[in-house]
Formats: C-alpha cells, sequence, structure tokens
C-alpha cells in the first residue's frame, strides 16, 4: 500500500493496515511522518460473512502528547534524584560518630518511603550527660522528612531538663510555621546522667511507652508519660518530667508504632508481645538484638524487602 501523506514510494514494513486485513483486527502503532509522531490506527470493515472488504485508517497527530511525556518522565527523573538525595541528607544526620564508655548502643531507621518520617538521636551533652530522643512525624514523604530535619536543628542539646526542651521545641515549631502546617511531631526525650546513674524523661505525644529492663534479674519498666505533640493544637502545653536509676547491664529500649503494627497474610499484627519476647531473652549485643527482631518481624511478615511496609520502623537500643 502507498502512502502519498508520508511521501512514500514503497510499502512501508511494519504496515497496520495490511495487518488489519489478514489477521482481521483493529491495528495500532506509532510513526513518524514529516518529523512529526502520529498514532496510526487500522480498523477493518467487513461483509455480513465476516470477510474483511476495507480498511480505515486514521492518523492522530501526538507529537505534543509525546513531548509532555518526555517531560514528565524527564522530570520524574529529577525528582527521583532529588529524593535520593535528600535521603541521604536524613541519613547522614542519624548518629554515626557518637559513642561512650557508660553505653553502648544500636539502632534501626528503615522509612517506608523514599523519605521518612521518624527520627532519632544520641549525643554528648556534657562529660556526664547524654541527650537521647525518638520522634515520629505524622504522615510520610517530603514535608515529613523536612520536620525531622527541623527537628535535628532545633533541639536544644545544652539544655538539661527534658521538658524544658520538649518546651522550647513546641515554640520554635509554631514561631517556624505559624499554623501553616497541619502535621504534628510526637517525641519522646530523655537525659542519660552516667555519673548518678539516672534517666530524667519527658514526652511530647509518643503513643509507645520506651522500655527500661534487665534480661538478668528480670527489672521491666515502662517509662510512661502523658503530653501533647509538638502542633498548633495549644498555645502553653505543660511537659512534665520524671526520673529514674538504672544499674549497670539494664537497657533502654525506645521505638516507634510502626514495627507492632505491621501485619502478616493474615491481618494479625506483630504486636508487643513478640516483641518484647526477644528483648526480655536475648542477651547479645545490642546490634545483635536489633538483628533478630528485624529477622523475627520479616519472618512473621513474610516480607525480604522493607520498602514495602506502610510505616517507618525506627528503634534503638541501649545498654549502660
Amino acid at each position: 500500500m502507498l502512502q502519498s501523506f508520508g511521501q512514500r514510494d514503497k510499502p512501508c514494513k511494519n504496515c497496520t493496515s495490511r495487518k488489519a486485513v489478514f489477521k482481521g483486527v483493529t491495528q495500532i502503532k506509532e510513526e513518524i511522518i514529516q518529523n512529526k509522531t502520529f498514532s496510526v490506527m487500522s480498523s477493518p470493515i467487513k461483509d455480513d460473512n465476516g470477510k474483511v472488504i476495507a480498511v480505515v485508517e486514521v492518523l492522530r497527530d501526538i507529537s505534543s502528547l509525546k513531548e509532555l511525556h518526555k517531560k514528565i518522565i524527564d522530570q520524574n527523573k529529577k525528582l527521583k534524584n532529588e529524593l535520593y538525595m535528600a535521603r541521604k541528607l536524613q541519613e547522614s544526620l542519624l548518629p554515626k560518630d557518637f559513642s561512650s564508655d557508660a553505653v553502648k548502643y544500636s539502632y534501626v531507621y528503615k522509612p517506608c518511603e523514599a523519605l521518612g518520617g521518624d527520627f532519632l538521636d544520641i549525643f554528648e551533652i556534657d562529660s556526664d550527660n547524654i541527650g537521647l530522643y525518638i520522634a515520629d512525624v505524622s504522615g510520610h514523604g517530603l514535608l515529613a522528612s523536612m520536620l525531622t530535619i527541623f527537628i535535628r536543628a532545633s533541639i536544644n542539646k545544652n539544655q538539661k531538663s527534658p521538658s524544658a526542651v520538649l518546651k522550647q521545641l513546641f515554640k520554635e515549631y509554631n514561631k517556624t510555621f505559624n499554623g501553616n502546617t497541619e502535621k504534628y511531631i510526637t517525641v519522646f526525650y530523655a537525659i542519660i546522667n552516667t555519673k548518678d546513674k539516672t534517666i530524667t524523661y519527658s514526652n511530647a505525644g509518643h503513643n509507645v511507652a520506651p522500655i527500661l529492663f534487665n534480661t538478668y534479674t528480670g527489672r521491666f519498666d515502662l517509662l510512661r508519660m502523658p503530653g501533647i505533640p509538638i502542633s498548633n493544637w495549644v498555645e502553653n502545653p505543660d511537659y512534665q518530667e520524671k526520673q529514674i536509676t538504672y544499674e549497670k547491664n539494664e537497657r533502654l529500649f525506645l521505638y516507634s508504632d510502626g514495627i507492632i503494627e505491621l501485619k502478616n497474610s493474615q491481618n494479625k499484627q506483630y504486636g508487643e508481645e513478640r516483641l518484647l519476647d526477644i528483648l526480655l531473652k536475648d542477651t547479645s549485643p545490642p546490634e545483635s538484638t536489633l538483628n533478630k527482631i528485624m529477622e523475627d518481624v520479616s519472618r512473621f511478615t513474610r516480607l525480604s524487602d522493607f520498602k514495602k511496609i506502610c510505616d517507618d520502623i525506627t528503634m534503638i537500643l541501649v545498654e549502660f
């Protein structure tokens, strides 16, 4: 079939009209004609006996659509690259260089998306005091991750009162965002005094209580404390603080609810009992204990790739 529209002098190799005749069904392809992209659709016309007697060929200029499609793909690649860089920035802010003769620690940080809404940090305040917190921003994605960076930048690392730190963080949040976001942040903040062997702590709405425990003596304390999340819900929140002592070889476990809410194929949650069963029996180093938890979670959920989870998994285990 000759096609004068494309200024051809011989049939094209992939002729939709020819295929429509021999196959008896509509054929579609894309073709570049005079530097423009066309969608070519050839539809057979049949007689009462089902025999193809003619073919209708329709050309539709889709050049603009193809160009838009290319722009979307390019923009998507750029966005993915920017998200990758943002995740690297977020990960770079996690504790890496902190070390202390008084404590050993390890943590797990697995965001459910490219960027996480959870965050944690452990750092030296002075020679006797260590700061420690875990935070959970409502939702996920870019804004949630930016708020974790806000937390990291705004936490007062010199203040030795956890309740004062949270109150200052609350004020800074409202001063910075001025009610322009519906996001809120839950934060559990603790200061470990290695000289007095005390943990002073306060809570801004973090809904899973950290655990102070001893696998040898059976000690088990939940560090419960009420408190308003970092938000614009109230004008002047009243953050309280408590203090508890710890002994040598005891452990402090902080986590977000992402891990206990993971579900298996029967729609059952992993739950606190499975988590505690490992924590209260395992005496290996903190990193090994957390690895055992993640292996158990993987078996329970049958997940080998934690990128498919629906909430961030964040936890830190500190051994005194």
